[in-house]
């Protein structure tokens, strides 16, 4: 049965829609869904759209000539309208890379939130540096066309060291640039905001950003960092999400709650979107996270927004518990690759 026949009614003729709000929905389901190329007068047009409507001209509104929002700095805070979260957000939405005003916002980030050790971290500083910020940096970056930046690489080769352990310097040695701190102690995702565990947030955000690096430009490191990253996220059962959790007893509500876009907290939904760019998408281990993910269309074979950054963000992106384009789009992506034909 191939994905086609797992919708339960015809999203894609929604998604296909003209939507002066939500323009980047019908961009991708062409160029993801069914596969038009992106020099096809139709795909160019679906983009252009995006930079002449919807949240993205909201968002770019907001941006200080500098190429900041909010206040100037590292640009972690305040959440969710400073420059971190700008940036992620841009990508998420499918803003034009090329844009001067994308750009200067890129290469803010790239001067200001880059630490000494080459990480992306909260505060610019190489003892603020966590997985799922990281991540969330080098995914967006990429997906606006920053490959090949020395800067990026330099992030992304430290981002997977430490996930490895490769050439980083234990905790205790005080005097080392390159070594672990409290908000990331250890080899293999660990963070200091989950007790010290590995947290399997940060994993996905980590696999996400170098999934998206070409084999061809992988290093050994980042290839050993994906074989890592992939196995730890396949060795719990995504559908149930019990992954080392240092505070409570059970595992994060927001897991099961799907909803876009995405800041640092992650869903079952994501980690599926993170295996699949891995090509881990028809791994046995994955069956009962798939089926939670049919199981939650309804009768016109769309998913519900559960999840939003509404109120908080400059910008809205459709509505808490409706039937939402994004995340119906995102369904889409996991179960043609899980299950393609």
């Amino acid at each position: 049965m191939s994905w086609k026949d797992r919708l339960r009614g015809d999203s894609i003729s929604w998604l296909l829609e003209t939507d002066e709000y939500q323009p980047a929905v019908r961009y991708f389901t062409l160029r993801d869904i069914l596969g038009h190329g992106e020099d096809e007068a139709e795909v160019k047009e679906a983009r252009a759209t995006i930079m002449s409507s919807g949240p993205v001209p909201v968002i770019l509104a907001n941006q200080e000539p500098e190429g900041y929002w909010c206040q100037p700095g590292p640009g972690y805070g305040p959440k969710y309208r400073s420059t971190v979260w700008q940036v992620i957000f841009l990508a998420q939405l499918g803003a034009d890379g090329n844009d001067p005003k994308v750009k200067a916002g890129g290469e803010y980030i790239l001067s200001n939130t880059v630490a000494k050790h080459g990480g992306f971290a909260i505060y610019g500083t190489p003892s603020s540096f966590v997985h799922c910020l990281a991540g969330n940096m080098g995914a967006a970056l990429l997906d606006l066309g920053w490959l090949y930046d020395p800067r990026l690489m330099a992030a992304l080769e430290w981002q997977a060291r430490s996930i490895t352990g490769e050439r980083v310097a234990p905790l205790t040695s005080k005097n080392e640039v390159g070594r672990y701190y409290a908000s990331n102690p250890g080899p293999g995702f660990t963070c200091g905001a989950n007790d010290g565990l590995p947290c399997a947030w940060g994993a996905v955000k980590a696999m996400l950003a170098l999934s998206k690096v070409p084999p061809s430009a992988r290093t050994q490191t980042v290839r050993s960092a994906i074989e890592q990253g992939a196995e730890f996220l396949l060795s719990h059962d995504p559908a149930i999400a019990d992954y080392p959790f240092g505070y409570g007893n059970r595992p994060s509500s927001s897991w099961f709650k799907f909803g876009y876009p995405i800041g640092y907290v992650t869903d079952v939904l994501q980690n599926l979107e993170a295996l699949a760019a891995l090509g881990k998408a028809q791994d046995e281990r994955l069956t009962s996270a798939l089926e939670m993910v049919e199981e939650k269309q309804d009768a016109q074979g769309r998913w519900k927004m559960e999840y939003t950054y509404n109120g908080k963000t400059w910008v809205d992106i459709e509505t808490k518990g409706q039937p939402s384009k994004w995340v119906t789009l995102r369904a889409i992506r996991v179960l043609k690759a899980a299950y393609p034909g």
